[in-house]
């Protein structure tokens, strides 16, 4: 939205019950209701929000990144049921990568570095087994349609095989309306390091650099950082030229990040392309100076980059911790209710808060616990780091 202002457009936002109050109708021009608070009666509800598209008179429409934004028949929906742009890569790039399975046959064919596996569905647990034994173990099962570490069970012996496979099926059904799963390598402290990329209509299609987010939980990033301290320039450049092919492979345009896995040694392998803005893209701005919502609003509206790979220059160190509403004492399950006091850290140069909350307001339990990103930008990364610990010591949440 701030973006949008900048640029001097309007803006509209969808809301659900649980949301009547959030921070980001309050700061929309204009607020639709789309339904219900659970997500399947509005957020998922793709009939409501054309719906919403049509009545506000809406002319693009930016996914966000969550909810719909990487699923290709709400993206078709947009383009074939209303007037407005999709800001966003086209339907066939979010089918084409957003298929596990599919997404690493391309990246293959495209020169990519794959993770030793087999890239097809596998539902037999003794053909299962005969897989594992030749990757060798550990292997890591994980469902096609996945994401977001839903229907993943990493197995270390033929013994735990047939359970992880029951698990990881049964999860990716649930999760995913998609039972199935496929096996490859599963790598033990691995650093994981993502390339943003941005294309435009026209072919050009440049790397912006890598963000690490190796510090997870459960499988859900929680700081990451921009460059990455393990990443060479001779490295950096692999793995950019590897992604910018990728890209130009399923013919991308909009801003898409594509992730690897790394070793301890410094081999890459394809993980997966996120055919949407990531919650991180943050700390690549701040190095870059370069707006990406800015990037794919103009490119949606058929401009072309304004910059080659040659312009892109990295200015200093960024990091982004994620602010979680969970508690730590009951293993940090999500926490719910009113937010009886909120005060972000003094606002200082190299300092940037996203948030959906505020003081008297609620954190729903219908979405995800994350209720802010802060991030920190300095000339190095020690200094970006000093900055971090010192500002997150002066938030206060409290509810």
């Amino acid at each position: 939205m701030h973006t949008a202002r900048k640029l001097g457009m309007r803006t509209i936002a969808v809301y659900s019950e649980a949301d009547t109050n959030a921070l980001h109708v309050k700061t929309a021009d204009e607020a639709v209701y789309i339904g219900a608070s659970p997500s399947i009666k509005s957020y998922l509800n793709i009939d409501n929000l054309i719906s919403a598209i049509d009545q506000s008179g809406a002319d693009a429409v930016h996914p966000g990144y969550g909810f719909l934004s990487e699923k290709e028949n709400f993206a078709r929906a947009v383009m074939e049921r209303t007037n407005a742009a999709w800001v966003g890569p086209s339907p066939e790039a979010i089918r084409l990568m957003g298929d596990k399975i599919e997404s690493k046959k391309i990246a293959v064919a495209a020169g990519v570095n794959g993770v030793p596996g087999l890239l097809e569905a596998i539902a037999d647990p003794k053909e299962a087994k005969r897989i594992a034994n030749e990757i060798g173990y550990p292997v890591i099962i994980k469902a096609a349609a996945g994401g977001g570490g839903k229907g993943m069970r990493v197995v270390r012996s033929d013994a735990e095989l047939e359970d992880g496979m029951k698990m990881a099926t049964s999860e990716a059904r649930s999760s995913f309306n998609d039972a199935r799963v496929f096996i490859e390598k599963y790598f033990d402290n691995p650093r994981h390091i993502e390339i943003q990329v941005l294309a435009d209509k026209y072919g050009n299609v440049v790397s912006l650099g890598e963000r690490e987010c190796s510090i997870q939980r459960r499988h859900q990033k929680v700081i990451e950082e921009a460059p990455s301290m393990f990443v060479t320039p001779e490295m950096r450049a692999a793995m950019s030229e590897q992604a910018v092919a990728l890209a130009r492979k399923v013919g991308y345009h909009s801003a898409g990040t594509v992730e690897f896995i790394v070793d301890q040694s410094g081999k890459f392998y394809f993980l997966e392309m996120n055919t949407r803005l990531q919650v991180e893209h943050r700390v690549t701005e701040l190095i870059t100076g370069i707006d990406l919502v800015e990037q794919m609003i103009r490119i949606a509206a058929g401009e072309r980059l304004p910059f080659t790979q040659d312009d892109v220059k990295f200015n200093g160190w960024a990091f982004e911790s994620r602010i979680y509403a969970e508690d730590p004492k009951r293993g940090f399950l999500p926490s719910t209710g009113r937010v009886v006091k909120y005060q972000e850290p003094e606002k200082k140069p190299g300092t940037l808060m996203d948030t959906s909350i505020y003081e008297g307001g609620e954190v729903s339990m219908f979405y995800d616990p994350m209720i802010g990103k802060y991030c920190t930008h300095a000339p190095t990364r020690d200094q970006a780091i000093d900055l971090m610990v010192n500002q997150l010591g002066d938030f206060m949440i409290q509810g």
